[in-house]
């Protein structure tokens, strides 16, 4: 909070590793091997983050864009096609990777990631989260300021991916587009086009206006709106008010 962190820094964020406000309302940092795992678990998902990111954009861009055919460019859809009879085409080409089988695939991912987080894990002659080496062939480490420049922006720039990742999934969840589409049709009318369009799927923003049936009974609004239906329990009978029909716990079963 810039100068209004004054006095509210907790003692042990002292500014050692990047990335680091002095900000921990949740005392999420203060067990030093507890904010080791934090730590080592944030980097690794922000990197992953970044790659997924220009991963779920590319496709839909190029398709839009660029008349390039991937089939199904939308990155939440484009894994089934592995389950089609031609199987999946990375990028589209013939040329490059082709997946048919998803337990091959599974199985390619489980030995890849598996022998790079087993290195990891037991790479002890070097931090842990920046092993260096053969992992920098570039040598952008080779200058220890700049190493830590560069980590500063690589934090900064993960933790916006793995939001940006969050709000992929909520889009694709309520619009049922990707993020290229949202983004093109927000853009051609924004007024028309923007969160408030879509509102109304979902319960707890739905207005009932003077029909008591939007809040009661079979018809009421449920929590995913239109994507509930499927899932709401048969003793959920929109008798009693609040009801959405959301009970994954089970706790008004009996």
């Amino acid at each position: 909070l810039g100068p209004y962190s004054a006095g509210s820094t907790p003692d042990y964020l002292t500014g050692e590793y990047p990335g680091d406000y002095g900000w921990d309302t949740a005392g999420l940092a203060a067990d030093p091997v507890t904010f080791k795992a934090y730590r080592e678990a944030e980097i690794v998902h922000a990197r992953f983050a970044m790659l997924g990111t220009v991963g779920c954009l590319t496709p839909e861009l190029l398709s839009k864009y660029a008349g390039v055919s991937f089939g199904e460019p939308v990155w939440f859809k484009a894994g089934a096609q592995i389950f089609s009879e031609g199987g999946l085409n990375y990028l589209g080409s013939d040329g490059l990777i082709h997946a048919q089988s998803i337990l091959a695939v599974l199985g390619f991912q489980a030995v890849l990631m598996g022998g790079a987080e087993a290195y990891r894990a037991t790479n002890t002659s070097s931090d842990i989260s920046y092993p260096g080496g053969s992992f920098d062939p570039m040598g952008m480490a080779d200058d220890p300021e700049q190493f830590a420049v560069l980590k500063v922006k690589e934090i900064k720039n993960g933790r916006l991916a793995m939001v940006s990742m969050l709000g992929y999934y909520v889009q694709g969840l309520v619009t049922r587009q990707g993020p290229v589409e949202n983004w093109a049709s927000h853009i051609a009318d924004p007024f028309t086009n923007n969160l408030f369009a879509y509102t109304g799927d979902l319960a707890m923003f739905a207005s009932a206006g003077d029909k008591l049936a939007a809040w009661y009974g079979p018809d009421r609004n449920k929590w995913l709106g239109p994507y509930s239906e499927a899932s709401t329990p048969a003793y959920l009978t929109g008798e009693l008010p609040g009801d959405y029909g959301w009970d994954s716990a089970g706790l008004g079963a009996d």
